[in-house]
């Protein structure tokens, strides 16, 4: 590895706990003038990996990345000492039934949503994101689907409410792990060892958000079913 793409590598590590790999890192050097000042390029590497597929840019390691048997169910409780860098593959409003998430969201496609008992007209942003009003603000538990650097899948439930977490918030979104719990298989998130350092995957996003209320109401059927 270059001197250069050591330091970078050095400050995304110690600054973000993002460990980019030997390949992403050259093929990133590769498009950079050599003239571009360090910081700049740290800047430009952070925003290019944020925005990226971790399990293909980011270097795993013993302790970046989840225990191969993360989601035992029999151990009741381990101490994840990380960092452990995943990204958010999907959210769930645990202190909503899926069928108020459904109204929510079709408030929203009508272009209503609530402020207190008011309803109100929303505008969605420009990438077609909900706003803080209705259908993603809540100061309710979520329950996410977490990816580590491996490819590793696994739960995570907030015991707190963590800063940026939400259903409106940006599905590939980077998170932090240090000294987090795992009991029975589900990694318990609180603001003190998950930490949110941003980041979206374009393409995962919206598709998330298209197929939303449609997965909702499957689940809801197949709950219906599991009842008769």
């Amino acid at each position: 590895m270059s001197s250069l793409a050591t330091q970078i590598s050095a400050q995304l590590t110690t600054t973000k706990s993002l460990i980019p790999s030997q390949t992403w890192l050259t093929a990133f050097l590769a498009t950079q003038r050599p003239t571009t000042p360090l910081p700049a390029l740290i800047q430009s590497a952070l925003f290019r990996l944020l925005a990226s597929d971790i399990t293909t840019t980011l270097e795993p390691t013993s302790i970046s990345c989840f225990p191969q048997d993360i989601q035992n169910a029999e151990m009741k409780e381990r101490r994840l000492v990380g960092p452990i860098v995943v990204q958010i593959l999907d959210i769930e409003d645990m202190s909503r039934s899926r069928w108020e998430q459904v109204e929510a969201i079709e408030a929203f496609e009508r272009g209503e949503g609530t402020k207190g008992r008011e309803i109100v007209r929303v505008v969605a942003s420009e990438e077609g994101d909900i706003p803080s009003t209705g259908a993603n603000r809540s100061g309710g538990t979520h329950k996410l689907l977490l990816q580590d650097t491996r490819g590793i899948k696994n739960y995570g439930i907030e015991l707190k409410s963590v800063q940026g977490v939400g259903v409106g918030m940006s599905i590939g979104s980077k998170m932090v792990l240090r000294n987090a719990i795992a009991a029975r298989g589900v990694v318990l998130l609180e603001p003190a060892t998950a930490t949110i350092v941003g980041g979206k995957l374009e393409g995962l996003h919206k598709t998330w958000k298209e197929t939303r209320k449609t997965q909702l109401k499957a689940a809801i059927e197949a709950s219906e079913q599991r009842t008769h």
